[in-house]
């Protein structure tokens, strides 16, 4: 098991809430069943994390996309990438942010595509940079 894991089972829960809101949770406890121990623990604050924090973490992202894009207008599984890594990077100090961004590459290739991989290591880059300044911002 691994955080890899952790952050990928994550991001397939965040997708099937986001896509399916109104659907059944048993899809995704089944998906939690693939998770044991720490690993279990870091997927779980992921989940409830971005659930909790999505009001801060959206706005946030919205600065970062294409000017004259939204947020809404990326795949259900780009923004679970963006958010979940989001939330890593904002709240989770103690995981280096290359670390973050590169999961988030390798994560996005795997769910996504190349391209977009591009597209979600931009994003992130940038955000990244103004880490210190956003961490402020919602501290206050």
């Amino acid at each position: 098991m691994s955080r890899r894991l952790s952050r990928e089972i994550a991001i397939q829960s965040l997708y099937q809430q986001d896509v399916h809101p109104e659907a059944d949770l048993q899809m995704i406890r089944e998906l939690e069943k693939k998770v044991q121990g720490e690993d279990l623990d870091f997927y779980r604050v992921l989940v409830q994390g971005v659930k909790e924090y999505h009001p801060l973490i959206d706005p946030i992202l919205e600065r970062y996309v294409k000017e004259g894009w939204k947020l809404s207008r990326l795949s259900a599984v780009d923004r679970a990438v963006l958010r979940v890594a989001t939330l890593e990077l904002l709240y989770q100090p103690e995981t280096p942010s290359g670390a973050v961004l590169n999961e988030a590459v390798e994560l996005s290739k795997a769910f996504s595509g190349m391209e977009t991989s591009r597209f979600i290591n931009g994003i992130l880059g940038k955000l990244a940079k103004d880490l210190d300044q956003l961490r402020e911002e919602i501290q206050q």
